[in-house]
């Protein structure tokens, strides 16, 4: 079996009686072609069936225009509808979108942004919990400033700004306000012993959250217990792991759970069902994020906008130029959802 030849970009110019160049223009979106010509190369188009060759076009020097995206990982529920907006987003705006995950290793992380970098991306969007130490600064200043030099731009998505030296544009989520709805919620319902599952400390989503908790701890004036704080990453596994260590240490002495996550809410639920308590007759949970899990938990949760993220990260990137010079910074609100997790405190 012999593959079909394909279609040149010389056959479609003699379809159209044009020259290759006229093709190339057209195609490309930089030549103000009479509406007769276009639609005779367009016609000549569809009937060879030609398809252009990026590579080409790349080593000519007009690449598919593209954004990219950046993240910790396509499973998590979380960043898969980032990506989602970002990519819907993007082909709204006639981009091809490109992902690429990391795993949150920051060598990677560099692997990716040059590659990126080198597909021409008009936009790099980072997406993931970090540690926003000094080296992630310094980092991210030469991620900003190679893309930049090319006429790229950084987009850090639910991430803070890192001052105005950075080229960069920030879609952050407000985290801590979305804790303290969530937290002040249980405490409106008489909780005061509340598990905070998710701590981790240094990661800038974490520590987000677990502000709002506290902040919400303090406008209620209820005493902070550090013991009420598990360390662990906001994973369902971990969510499991961390209400085990805590039930086999003796009789629960909490009455509710702030989970910083859907999937840590999920796991622990499972953990204290194995204990025979449910939840809400036995114990409050609230979680963060309102994706899938908390729909099939009925689980009350912070919504946060992940796919408005993604869009508002692409829309910005590309029209930067047109705020003056002065890159764009957004903090997108949540909401607290109200199911069916909580109960008032009895006794």
């Amino acid at each position: 079996m012999t593959m079909a030849r394909r279609a040149t970009i010389r056959e479609v110019a003699d379809r159209a009686g044009v020259s290759v160049a006229t093709v190339s223009r057209i195609l490309t979106g930089s030549y103000p072609a009479a509406p007769a010509t276009r639609a005779r190369v367009m016609r000549a188009v569809k009937d060879l069936d030609y398809v252009a060759n990026a590579h080409a076009r790349a080593l000519a020097g007009t690449p598919s225009k593209s954004v990219a995206i950046v993240l910790n990982s396509v499973v998590s529920p979380a960043y898969a509808s980032v990506a989602q907006g970002v990519e819907t987003q993007a082909a709204a705006q006639g981009r091809l979108c490109l992902i690429g995950t990391t795993g949150g290793d920051p060598e990677r992380e560099l692997a990716m942004v040059k590659f990126m970098r080198e597909q021409h991306a008009e936009a790099v969007i980072l997406v993931g919990n970090v540690i926003a130490d000094e080296k992630y600064r310094e980092r991210m200043g030469q991620y900003a400033h190679s893309l930049a030099a090319i006429g790229s731009r950084l987009v850090l998505c639910g991430r803070p700004p890192l001052g105005p030296e950075v080229p960069a544009v920030v879609v952050e989520y407000d985290n801590a306000g979305g804790a303290f709805a969530a937290t002040s919620h249980l405490l409106s319902a008489g909780h005061e012993r509340i598990l905070c599952l998710g701590r981790r400390p240094g990661y800038l989503t974490a520590e987000g959250r677990l502000s709002g908790y506290r902040r919400a701890l303090a406008a209620h004036r209820v005493p902070h217990d550090p013991g009420l704080e598990r360390d662990g990453t906001m994973e369902w596994h971990e969510g499991y792991r961390m209400m085990k260590e805590r039930l086999a240490a003796g009789a629960p002495d909490f009455t509710a759970v702030f989970a910083l996550n859907d999937l840590v809410a999920g796991g622990a639920r499972r953990a204290l069902a194995e204990h025979g308590l449910r939840v809400p007759d036995d114990v409050s949970m609230v979680g963060f994020d309102d994706l899938q899990p908390s729909l099939d938990l009925n689980l009350t949760t912070v919504h946060l906008p992940h796919e408005e993220a993604g869009r508002t990260a692409v829309r910005l990137a590309l029209e930067h130029e047109a705020h003056g010079g002065t890159l764009p910074h957004v903090i997108l609100g949540t909401h607290l959802v109200v199911r069916d997790s909580v109960r008032p405190r009895v006794g």
